[in-house]
């Protein structure tokens, strides 16, 4: 037999072969035969799967040397897998080697009537904008017969009844291109380094029709903040954020966290790449997973906006921020760091640029 690598086993077809090219004649039987065969043997194998044609290797060199043992240990398969094949090999059908379906031959099936799944399209029909969970318990008032949520959304789902079915087709979509986003709960908490995790924040100022965004950032071991406002929440400007803060941190960053605002996608997360940092999210509507953050934004506000220091002039207002960050960082106590400034704390730890006006220019 004739393996892909193009060497001849079979010690006939090499014979058949050899007189075929040097013209030593053909015999009907002796040599058509075994010609046929050759033939089919490719013609059956030309569509099998790598994994198959591996799996015939498999038996060839096991009728050649007729030990399992050395067979197993040539491929570096187990005697259980070589077995299992084995039993399922039919010289006359190479198919029989392929990777079988694993999926179940029975599903479970949906446990919902006929009556129930009428029932539930007119309830649907009358609450359009009813959530599953609510026309559970409506169902069960109407009909005497409770009802869980989960066979309510398998209804409206499976016959479309949403209210705005474009939308819906849509955010669906969106959700399957989604990457899975890291949580702050996988992050392994070894925060023994500045610059382990940094946490990033926004905040929504409203002055006289205005909006203003003050991004902010802590590193949550040293306690050392920075912050900036911008006139918009976008991304791009959250990168200019992150840029800014990574030059201040000299690049001692390693990772960071952001709530799931869209002013952290693009720009920012491809800015994150750039940086190689490892980027984890708070988990929705879990304000204590960002609660550093939090609290730093309390005292921004507090010791900073409330005292009439907010003005919409985006270059008077980052400097007047800087210079009070500069007294953040340099001369405040901190309870948490046994009333030592950032600053003190952090110089036993790492190297860290002083956030003096001229870095915070445009």
């Amino acid at each position: 037999m004739i393996d892909f690598s193009g060497k001849i086993h079979n010690h006939r077809e090499k014979q058949l072969i050899v007189k075929y090219l040097t013209g030593l004649g053909f015999h009907i039987i002796d040599d058509l035969v075994p010609f046929y065969d050759m033939v089919n043997y490719f013609r059956r194998t030309a569509n099998l799967s790598q994994q198959a044609k591996l799996r015939i290797k498999w038996f060839d060199y096991f009728y050649q040397c007729q030990n399992v043992s050395l067979t197993c240990r040539y491929f570096g398969i187990s005697r259980k897998t070589f077995h299992k094949w084995q039993k399922i090999y039919d010289k006359h059908d190479l198919t029989t080697l392929e990777d079988r379906d694993r999926a179940p031959i029975r599903t479970r099936q949906p446990e919902i009537t006929f009556i129930q799944e009428q029932r539930i399209i007119q309830l649907r029909k009358q609450h359009i904008r009813y959530g599953k969970e609510k026309l559970s318990l409506i169902y069960e008032r109407t009909f005497n017969e409770p009802i869980s949520a989960w066979k309510i959304y398998r209804v409206i789902k499976k016959y479309k009844l949403y209210h705005n079915p474009a939308k819906t087709i849509r955010i669906a979509s969106k959700r399957q291109r989604a990457v899975k986003k890291k949580r702050i709960t996988e992050l392994r908490k070894k925060y023994n380094r500045p610059g382990y995790l940094i946490c990033l924040d926004v905040i929504v100022v409203y002055w006289n029709g205005l909006k203003r965004y003050v991004f902010t950032a802590i590193d949550i071991l040293s306690k050392i903040a920075f912050a900036r406002m911008y006139s918009t929440r976008s991304s791009y400007n959250a990168r200019d954020f992150l840029l800014r803060l990574n030059y201040l941190l000299d690049g001692n960053m390693e990772n960071i966290q952001t709530d799931n605002g869209s002013e952290f996608e693009k720009y920012f997360r491809q800015a994150c790449q750039k940086l190689n940092l490892e980027r984890y999210y708070n988990r929705p509507r879990t304000p204590k997973d960002n609660a550093v953050n939090e609290n730093f934004n309390g005292t921004l506000r507090r010791e900073f906006l409330e005292l009439g220091n907010f003005t919409p002039d985006l270059q008077k207002f980052n400097y007047n921020l800087t210079e009070w960050l500069v007294e953040y960082n340099f001369k405040r106590p901190h309870q948490t760091l046994d009333y030592q400034t950032p600053i003190e704390f952090t110089t036993k730890h790492l190297k860290v640029l002083p956030m003096y006006p001229t870095c915070a220019k445009d």
